[in-house]
């Protein structure tokens, strides 16, 4: 048995910094019970006269990643200094007042450590006991899993909660996809192409007896993903979620993809890519979110495109590239103009994805005169309004293409159209 920390027998830190360590839990540090007793036995060794001192002490003891130094600062700061912290939380997860006293905006990790902190603050009150022999009955018919609910709710729709449960639900969303089959070929014993070379060299290396044809087989390599994201004001709902969505595919690892290229675009186009291979999702995006200064502005779609084929096009959508539109397609500039900058893009990536949170509603047809320019240029036209439109995503990547979607494309088309 080790011997007691004295130290902290007759008071309250060891108890404080086991919450302490409940709330990084919460806040996604992987915080266990070990990293705890080293924590107390650390504040022992060291002692706790000097704020500083204890502040790397549990630095030291609670992160073991780079990304993770935000966020414990940020709690850290909460917990053991601020006397009205729970005040100054609970002004975190309310909507702000933007006024000309405004206070400064929160940084990236303000949220995740109020929530963490304010984690069961207003449970409510356990339901009453039934009495001995009292019989309770619920009526369950009406009533359906919040998995199941949160699934297949719209984005535009989630309160603050449900909102963080889908941000954790997206991390753990899977978009892997097949590799392509190369032309080129490699050295398989189990290959069906013959390699005649290689024989010719093995026959020679055994003294002119050739013991064994050799073969060769077909090479496969991972795609590029390149990602169009639509930050204007009619796409702020679900241009937020889909940068989540879009992190965790940044650095999801055995996913299939060579490289994961993003790109917003709102009133200009802003390449975003190396602020989403931060492993933090809150200091990615608020990086990306300075990087992209045209959120909630307008929309010119067309101009957008027009700089992205000029530019990048021949940067990220070599090797068989899958491209991710998502946008609305609500353009008031030349549709002429935009469906030239659509085929060019279709004709330069392997397939085109378009998602649009506008396909929710079940009347949805393509009367806009952007939708009508874009839909021609299109292999595939999904909803991604919701967790499981994201989920079908995988189904979409991995499925070839066929006539049944053609078909549907072509039958929307087909209505008759208006302007936009």
């Amino acid at each position: 048995m080790p011997d007691p920390i004295p130290i902290l027998e007759n008071g309250h830190l060891a108890q404080n910094i086991t919450h302490f360590a409940r709330a990084l839990r919460r806040a996604g540090l992987p915080v266990g019970t070990g990293r705890v007793v080293d924590a107390i036995r650390a504040v022992e060794t060291a002692g706790f006269t000097n704020r500083t001192d204890f502040y790397h002490t549990l630095q030291a003891c609670f992160v073991s990643r780079p990304e993770h130094r935000e966020v414990f600062s940020r709690i850290f700061q909460l917990y053991w200094r601020d006397p009205q912290f729970l005040e100054h939380m609970m002004s975190m997860l309310l909507p702000m007042v933007r006024g000309v006293n405004e206070p400064e905006d929160p940084k990236a990790a303000d949220r995740r450590a109020a929530e963490a902190l304010l984690d069961g603050a207003d449970e409510p009150p356990p339901p009453p006991k039934a009495e001995e022999g009292e019989e309770i009955q619920i009526d369950a018919s009406l009533t359906a899993s919040t998995d199941e609910t949160l699934k297949n709710m719209d984005f535009e729709q989630m309160s603050v909660a449900e909102t963080a449960d889908a941000k954790r639900a997206i991390a753990r969303l899977d978009l892997a996809i097949k590799p392509l089959t190369s032309r080129r070929t490699a050295p398989d014993p189990r290959g069906h192409v013959p390699d005649w070379q290689g024989t010719m060299r093995a026959t020679l290396r055994a003294g002119g007896e050739m013991r064994q044809p050799r073969f060769r087989a077909r090479r496969t390599r991972p795609p590029n993903l390149v990602a169009l994201c639509d930050i204007s004001g009619s796409m702020s709902s679900y241009s937020r979620m889909l940068l989540h969505f879009l992190h965790a595919v940044s650095n999801a690892k055995g996913a299939g993809w060579a490289q994961v290229h993003a790109f917003t675009f709102g009133t200009r186009l802003t390449n975003i890519t190396r602020h989403l291979r931060r492993r933090d999702v809150d200091m990615a995006l608020e990086a990306a979110g300075r990087e992209a200064r045209d959120w909630e502005g307008g929309t010119r779609i067309g101009a957008c495109l027009h700089e992205f084929n000029r530019d990048w096009s021949r940067r990220v959508l070599g090797q068989g590239a899958v491209i991710l539109l998502i946008t609305d397609g609500l353009d008031r500039d030349d549709p002429d103009r935009l469906a030239a900058e659509m085929e060019r893009l279709h004709l330069s990536a392997r397939r085109v994805i378009w998602l649009n949170p506008l396909l929710r509603w079940d009347g949805f047809s393509a009367r806009a005169r952007g939708v009508r320019a874009m839909l021609p240029h299109v292999d595939s036209f999904r909803a991604c309004h919701s967790l499981a439109s994201l989920s079908d995503l995988t189904n979409v990547l991995t499925a070839p293409e066929n006539a049944v979607e053609r078909h549907r494309l072509k039958r929307m088309l087909d209505a008759p159209s208006t302007a936009a």
